[in-house]
């Protein structure tokens, strides 16, 4: 059965140690670490659920994994608990901004299984047991100063680091500000759409009244004007007044008149 490059550490301590000769030692308790250089030495595994007796494996004595069991190789080393609680470890101590201020804890660690070296922590905002809460991936070299429950860092916040794993809530937040961000470029892309398309247009106004001859308006004649010659009167339904003058329309007493004969 062969290993992954890398591991979880949280995957490694769930899974029951099955020794060569098939005797089942317990799942696994806790990291067996070196911190000043982030390297992990191995694990903890709990053989009872009474008791203080603990042993402790060796990372090169891991031969194999399966879904539930981690098979090792050659015995186990036989200790107990208050020796195991005063083994150095980062996992669950709290992570320290700049400030001073706890941002998150340290929940888990990707393991290289061939050195042991610890290729980058995952942080918790929240408790490091809730398995669908929220992870960031923190790398040692950002790592300032470490003690025992505590790791400082010279960070702003979680949002400086890598998101590995994002919860229900942290995925819906992300996705939330990822529409966000789509709809106001889609609307600044259709504002400046209108403005070219209104720029277009009243270039293309300025150009046409440019280019299109003044209006006149149309000059009749003044029917009161006596400048106005006869020929301007040939749309009208009477004669211009001088007409009522003209010789076919004089009256018999101005005949009579003129005539001495009559």
């Amino acid at each position: 059965m062969s290993l992954p490059e890398q591991l979880l550490l949280s995957d490694l301590l769930r899974c029951r140690v099955r020794c060569d000769q098939g005797i089942d030692h317990g799942a696994g308790a806790i990291a067996w670490m070196h911190p000043p250089v982030h390297r992990l030495l191995g694990w903890i595994s709990k053989p009872s659920a009474f008791g203080d007796r603990r042993q402790a494996w060796r990372l090169d004595q891991l031969r194999g994994l399966s879904e539930l069991e981690a098979l090792v190789k050659g015995p186990g080393a036989d200790t107990d608990l208050p020796t195991v609680d005063r083994l150095p470890t980062l996992i669950e101590a709290a992570l320290l901004d700049r400030h001073g201020e706890a941002i998150g804890s340290v929940a888990d660690a990707a393991v290289e299984l061939n050195t042991g070296r610890i290729l980058h922590y995952l942080v918790s905002r929240s408790d490091p047991r809730l398995p669908g809460s929220s992870r960031w991936r923190l790398s040692p070299e950002r790592i300032s100063d470490q003690q025992p429950g505590q790791v400082f860092t010279e960070l702003s916040g979680l949002d400086d680091l890598p998101l590995a794993r994002a919860s229900v809530r942290q995925e819906f937040l992300r996705r939330g500000r990822r529409w966000r961000d789509q709809l106001q470029e889609e609307t600044e892309r259709l504002r400046d759409s209108f403005q070219q398309a209104g720029d277009r247009f009243e270039e293309r106004l300025e150009g046409w009244l440019e280019d299109e001859p003044a209006w006149e308006p149309e000059q009749h004649p003044d029917p009161l004007d006596p400048r106005v010659p006869g020929e301007a009167w040939d749309d009208w339904g009477d004669e211009p007044p001088e007409a009522n003058s003209s010789p076919s329309r004089r009256t018999r007493q101005q005949r009579e008149d003129e005539d001495p004969w009559f």
